[in-house]
């Protein structure tokens, strides 16, 4: 729970000693352990919470002093440490200034302080034996702390050069990731090998590879001498590190070292995806052409899984993540065809109080951001990053896949778009705009092969025009007209229950 923000304790009986490990909840604002059972002295380890606003560990047993890390705590505003067994002297700077934003009351053996506390004035002991050293002390000290500097300064020189020298060390984000070097990356791609390149973007190549002898993998290679590339590696990192969903592309590590020329190198290691991306399924390319069609059924599955990993980015990470490039290429299809969305290089993080006001969150973005045809007609107005801009992608996303049509098609100009050609033509009640592919394999024929009667036409035709709807309302122009992610993904199940119940 290292993103948690508020965390009430109180008044229940919980023993032992404040755990140190709550300073790796480096987002709290709200801490109270109040009316327990805490003993022992406050851990040094809290030092990293500095964004805390209100801090409450009365009515306890702590021992002690009060860490004087506390005046460092600029965002503090309430410090409630009464009625303990806290001893020592009081801290005079930071929020102890104030009287008025501290209670320390209970504590029988503070003294010292700001005078507005009126505690005793805190006894000077031992001051007999706090004699300067003698020169030959101090000197000795001297010489032996030039020795560590010293010594600390050949270690760093050295362990640099040796990285220069063979720069396979790789940084994991997090422990639970496998180390891997630039060296192992390079032979697992076969040297980067055209041969193994599977696709290229804005900031860098996407080679197919096997670590470790069999493990298939994709190695997303950040060219960072494009701008943006280096910030495109960190908000993937954060954006991966802590989801897991089955929608969601897996990432196995990172590597961030230098190649063998000296030069940076970051790469992102992925599962790799046998069936490829939904784009090579929807628009196969010329030496592509005995690819088969999906059908109705593999579509609506593969809608089903983009809009889970969606609705579960937007309302059930611990910050809602906006992906920011929703499109048929940045979803790929596993040896099972399950959907998993990828390319987290434009995420953005929100947070959940302001889910639909992205300009109130620091993490959020203006500008135009996202590919053509996908982005939300906001951003092109300057409109921040927001929750709904991802839904008009998926919205436009769900069209293509039934229409096969691309939103940049040359039949799209003046004002003309898909989501104006798939309203219009709804309006007549008709599949005219589906896919002549689906016509022909699911349409005309039954899942037996035979001809299907008019009841299963209907019942088609009204699944068809339902899905439709949906990628319609997801993409209309006005933001908050649009349909939530819950509420799409809600009603395409139901599509799906109930239309393929009949063998549709």
């Amino acid at each position: 729970m290292s993103q948690i923000v508020h965390l009430d304790l109180s008044d229940n009986k919980l023993t032992g000693e404040i755990p140190s490990t709550l300073s790796q909840c480096v987002m709290l604002v709200f801490l109270s352990l109040e009316g327990n059972l805490f003993e022992g002295s406050i851990p040094a380890s809290l030092r990293t919470l500095i964004g805390l606003e209100y801090l409450n560990l009365s009515r306890n047993r702590l021992s002690g002093k009060i860490p004087i890390y506390f005046e460092n705590f600029t965002m503090l505003k309430a410090l409630n440490l009464s009625f303990n067994n806290l001893e020592g002297e009081v801290p005079q700077a930071g929020i102890f200034r104030d009287m008025k934003h501290i209670s320390i009351i209970g504590n029988k053996e503070l003294c010292g302080g700001i005078q507005e506390l009126r505690l005793p004035t805190c006894k000077v002991r031992h001051t007999k034996k706090r004699r300067k050293l003698p020169k030959l002390k101090a000197s000795i000290a001297v010489t032996f702390s030039f020795f560590i500097v010293l010594t600390c300064f050949i270690v760093v020189v050295y362990w640099k050069r040796k990285l220069a020298m063979r720069p396979s060390a790789a940084l994991p984000t997090n422990e639970r990731f496998q180390k891997v070097s630039y060296a192992k990356l390079r032979q697992a791609t076969n040297e980067f090998s055209p041969s193994n390149l599977i696709g290229q973007g804005s900031h860098g190549s996407v080679y197919r590879g096997i670590l470790d002898g069999n493990q298939l993998v994709v190695v997303k290679v950040l060219n960072l001498r494009q701008k943006g590339a280096f910030k495109s590696f960190l908000a993937e990192c954060e954006s991966l590190r802590n989801i897991r969903h089955r929608n969601l592309v897996n990432i196995i590590t990172v590597c961030s070292s230098i190649d063998f020329t000296g030069a940076e190198f970051k790469a992102l290691i992925y599962d790799l995806m046998q069936n490829g991306s939904l784009e090579q399924w929807l628009h196969p390319s010329k030496n592509q052409s005995d690819m088969p069609k999906l059908s109705f059924s593999q579509r609506l599955d593969i809608a089903i899984d983009v809009a889970s990993a969606i609705e579960y980015l937007h309302h059930h990470c611990q910050m809602s993540i906006i992906h920011s490039d929703l499109k048929p290429s940045n979803v790929l299809l596993d040896h099972d065809m399950l959907a998993r969305v990828c390319d987290f290089g434009l995420a953005r993080f929100l947070c959940k109080s302001t889910n639909l006001d992205a300009s109130h969150c620091q993490a959020s973005s203006s500008g135009l951001k996202g590919t053509v045809g996908y982005i939300a007609p906001e951003y092109g107005l300057g409109g921040a990053s927001s929750l709904l801009g991802d839904v008009y992608s998926f919205g436009i996303l769900l069209l293509e896949m039934f229409t096969g049509i691309r939103p940049t098609d040359v039949m799209f100009k003046d004002g003309w778009t898909l989501h104006e050609f798939v309203k219009t033509t709804l309006l007549e009640g008709t599949v005219k705009i589906l896919d002549p592919s689906l016509l022909s394999s699911e349409h005309l024929a039954a899942i037996d092969g035979s001809q299907i009667g008019d009841v299963e036409k209907v019942r088609f035709e009204e699944g068809v025009v339902a899905i439709m709807r949906i990628g319609v309302l997801c993409s209309e122009e006005i933001p908050v007209e649009r349909m939530d992610m819950a509420n799409a993904l809600s009603e395409l199940r139901a599509v799906r229950e109930k239309f393929l119940r009949h063998s549709v």
